[in-house]
């Protein structure tokens, strides 16, 4: 359009229904341009938004056991690890001693040996158990990538919707079902920082008992 004067610029833009955009403002002359700018950051924000949902960003979970841990209490433990290792997250297994546990270091090399067996098919062993004060940690890596996980993720819930469209009664029983997974998932974790409270404040009495 050329170098045109302010005045006639507002006008062009109040007679096309436009907004005037200076978009270069240390250019001289600057330079605008005619748009609806509410269109435009509309289209600005949808697209800064598909990209933060296409972005993958490494996550790594922590998950703490004992070494004479119950068998419930591991299987529990261990779904959620294959959950992380799905989901293309890294696990950081914590393997908590206290009292005369510290000197069976064996026992925690042994759990971490034998979780890392059980989830090899969806991850590996990044980081190799070391000993840290009273604690021993081992790292798993998953074989999926982050951005795979996620894509897989996106097709399930399109199937699950598609579905929920063509089975309406069958989507409402599956809501319920998974509803009440997410509270049992909930009760765990609130279980498990209960018990990790407990750890924290008797290992320092049993470890003086001992002395």
């Amino acid at each position: 359009m050329g170098i045109v004067p302010l005045a006639k610029a507002l006008e062009l833009a109040q007679e096309y229904d436009l907004d005037l955009v200076e978009v270069a403002a240390n250019a001289r002359p600057p330079v605008c341009k005619l748009m609806d700018y509410g269109k435009f950051k509309y289209e600005s924000a949808m697209k800064a938004r598909e990209a933060r949902k296409n972005q993958a960003h490494t996550v790594i979970k922590e998950m703490k056991l004992r070494p004479k841990i119950d068998p419930h209490d591991y299987d529990t433990k261990k779904g959620h690890v294959v959950r992380f290792l799905k989901q293309g997250d890294k696990v950081k297994i914590t393997i908590m001693f206290r009292g005369r546990e510290q000197s069976r270091p064996e026992l925690g090399y042994r759990l971490l040996q034998r979780l890392a067996e059980d989830v090899q098919d969806l991850g590996f062993i990044e980081s190799n158990p070391k000993q840290d004060g009273r604690n021993m940690i081992m790292v798993l890596g998953p074989h999926k990538k982050k951005t795979e996980a996620m894509a897989e993720a996106r097709q399930a819930q399109e199937a699950r919707k598609a579905d929920a469209k063509a089975n309406p009664g069958k989507s409402q029983n599956a809501a319920e079902t998974e509803s009440d997974e997410i509270h049992e998932i909930d009760e765990i974790h609130e279980i498990d920082e209960i018990d990790e409270n407990n750890v924290d404040t008797e290992a320092p009495a049993e470890a003086s008992a001992e002395a």
